[in-house]
């Protein structure tokens, strides 16, 4: 029996995991990155979680961020005797222990402030850029896509995603400064590539905190899609007050606020996610 089958019974009947839709050969592994702090990568990764659930697909969200707010914001209540990433990476505990289904059907790997130890702890370990890889492979089988939300640092917690990941997607808000830092990730990425995972894909970058009221959220955009071309997607997720409520209700915006101008936004950018998964796999 697959492990996922004996959480059904714990769901909501309409957020029963369905079977797995992906026709991909293996779960696709998603980091979520940008080194610069505050430009929506957690908002992101819920959302866009939520979003392929929806539209039927089997997703697992591994919060990769000391801070553990994407797992909060998910809907997990932080519990002592909670196995964790850090059990994962640290105590190598197997991956399914530490998985907890959500009301929005998203599956939740969590974290806590023990996880900020794990950089210091792993520092001697055989093989340790690879924890996290290593962990996953027991679920690509079972899971369509897994969505890493990552610390804004180069760490070995965000290069544990980026070697676990086949492609990461690039959050970039859409006021002054966008383009601070991008040129180092892109650095950065490139370095990984060269080093630890050569095959790891650039999906794209979407646009965040868009306030198309404004003339400096049109300028930066063009910059940015000046900056990355066709690399950035067509869906822009706005700058809106019930985005920014959904967290401290611990609930996606899908969830949250269902017919939401963020919502419908997340939704394009779950279509538009597999639309370019299918492409780059050859099945579009």
């Amino acid at each position: 029996m697959s492990w996922y089958r004996h959480w059904e019974g714990s769901f909501h009947v309409k957020h029963a995991v369905p079977e797995r839709k992906g026709s991909w050969e293996k779960a696709i592994a998603i980091a979520v990155v940008n080194q610069k702090g505050g430009v929506g990568k957690t908002t992101t990764t819920i959302s866009l979680a939520a979003s392929l659930v929806e539209q039927g697909y089997r997703v697992l969200l591994i919060d990769a961020d000391p801070q553990g707010n994407a797992g909060s914001g998910a809907g997990i209540e932080r519990k002592d005797e909670q196995v964790t990433l850090y059990d994962v990476l640290v105590n190598e505990a197997e991956v399914q222990e530490a998985m907890v289904p959500t009301e929005s059907g998203v599956i939740v790997l969590p974290s806590t402030m023990d996880l900020a130890a794990a950089e210091i702890e792993l520092v001697s370990a055989m093989g340790r850029e690879y924890r996290l890889r290593d962990a996953l492979i027991p679920l690509l089988d079972e899971i369509d896509v897994i969505l890493i939300d990552c610390p804004p640092s180069l760490g070995l917690l965000t290069i544990n995603a980026l070697c676990a990941a086949d492609a990461v997607l690039i959050p970039v808000q859409a006021e002054y400064f966008a383009l601070e830092g991008l040129g180092a990730l892109q650095q950065n990425l490139s370095l990984v590539r060269r080093h630890l995972n050569a095959q790891l894909y650039t999906l794209g970058v979407v646009m965040t905190m868009v306030d198309t009221r404004t003339k400096l959220a049109t300028a930066v955009e063009d910059d940015v899609r000046g900056y990355f071309g066709d690399m950035v997607f067509s869906a822009r997720i706005p700058r809106t007050v019930r985005l920014a409520e959904a967290p401290s209700f611990a609930q996606p915006i899908t969830v949250f606020d269902s017919p939401s101008r963020g919502a419908m936004a997340y939704r394009r950018l779950a279509a538009e996610v597999i639309e370019r998964i299918n492409l780059w796999k050859g099945q579009g």
